[in-house]
């Protein structure tokens, strides 16, 4: 007689653990289509801004637009809680490990001011570029109004875990189904990580998904509290939960897989996963366009009471352009992320994204640092 269990434990994989299989039909890499579109909104480039500071400025988000791609700007960080950000920006890059906790807790303590979410907005659509913000769940029906009056283009609600039936003291809390009423322009929720949240999230009618908790490079969230999915368990998850919804409306819902991504080969199979576009942070932080000199930090980092990211110091490795589209002498995966998304859809035979969902194949892998990678890791 078997010993009965108390709770299960599900195997889960992160990017490191999976990898590619080639298909049996190749495709020229020039000839794929890496568009990304939700709700009218088409961008070239696959690829959001994560809604940080040291990533999201307006004239970074001015200069993603130009290459195709789409900064997130967080309205409840520095650019709306001070007239000259850029000062609190270098206050916390000149910081010392030991101090800069409490630093980014007094600064982030500063009121958000109601003005300067319509004049930023109004900043990033003046040089011509598109604008999308994120809003915290409790902030949301105070700033999405305004940022979609000044011009915002999308509304990103984000919270380190989000889902449709959160309890709380409030005695009227954020319903989706009412912020769509408020705002005409498309907003897309996040975090999650599971089939089912991600399937109540789309019944509300909202027009995207972001997928991620805790696997950010600034993201202390599995330390501090336990939480976490790995990524390609989690798209894959979420993934399955839209192919769902579409099957039982006939309504599209993309999901975006957020955090982890670090090289071409984790975006490849994001992809793979399922994704429909990728956010990242860090990678876009080590541009040379950056506000934060080769540093970030994550939204909870200042937390007043229980801080769930670190600054961390990622470097300056090159242009944004070089990120997204190279050319590069680095081989390690780092720049040229689309087209490394582009040769990979070519191997496994697909001409877009939605063919890349059906025709990738996923298996487990050892991982790559032990699979034949022994010079590569400078051992004799």
């Amino acid at each position: 007689m078997g010993v009965p269990q108390f709770k299960e434990i599900r195997r889960a994989y992160g990017f490191d653990e999976v990898a590619i299989a080639p298909g049996s039909v190749t495709i020229n890499p020039e000839m794929t289509n890496t568009d990304f579109s939700v709700d009218g909104i088409t961008l070239s480039t696959p690829i959001l801004g994560s809604a940080m500071d040291a990533v999201a400025s307006p004239k970074f988000a001015s200069t993603m637009d130009g290459l195709g791609g789409m900064a997130v700007m967080n309205l409840e960080g520095v650019q709306t809680r001070y007239n000259n950000p850029d000062d609190m920006l270098d206050e916390i890059v000149e910081a010392s490990e030991e101090s800069v906790t409490g630093i980014l807790q007094k600064i982030y303590s500063a009121p958000i001011r109601e003005e300067l979410v319509g004049e930023r907005v109004q900043e990033i659509k003046k040089s011509g570029a598109k604008c999308a913000v994120s809003v915290t769940p409790a902030n949301t029906k105070r700033l999405a109004p305004l940022a979609a009056e000044a011009g915002a283009d999308m509304i990103v609600v984000q919270s380190t875990v989000t889902t449709t039936r959160h309890i709380s003291n409030s005695s009227v809390g954020l319903k989706f189904p009412e912020l769509l009423e408020m705002i005409t322009i498309p907003v897309m929720v996040g975090n999650c990580v599971s089939y089912g949240v991600a399937l109540e999230l789309m019944e509300t009618g909202i027009h995207g998904v972001l997928v991620g908790v805790g696997p950010g490079a600034a993201c202390t969230t599995r330390e501090v509290t336990g939480v976490g999915v790995p990524q390609v368990t989690a798209t894959l998850d979420c993934a399955t939960a839209r192919q769902e919804y579409y099957r039982r409306t006939g309504r599209y819902v993309p999901i975006v897989t957020d955090g982890g991504i670090r090289t071409g080969g984790d975006l490849c199979k994001a992809f793979a996963c399922g994704a429909d576009a990728v956010m990242i942070g860090t990678p876009l932080a080590q541009a040379i366009e950056a506000p934060a000199a080769g540093y970030n930090w994550g939204m909870a980092s200042p937390h007043p009471d229980l801080p769930r990211g670190t600054r961390v110091k990622v470097g300056v490795k090159g242009t944004l352009e070089q990120l997204f589209f190279g050319p590069t002498s680095v081989t390690n995966g780092t720049q040229n992320l689309i087209g490394a998304l582009r040769i990979c859809m070519g191997m496994v035979g697909a001409s877009n994204i939605q063919e890349m969902h059906e025709v990738a194949e996923i298996i487990v892998a050892p991982s790559i640092k032990t699979e034949g990678k022994y010079y590569q890791l400078g051992l004799d």
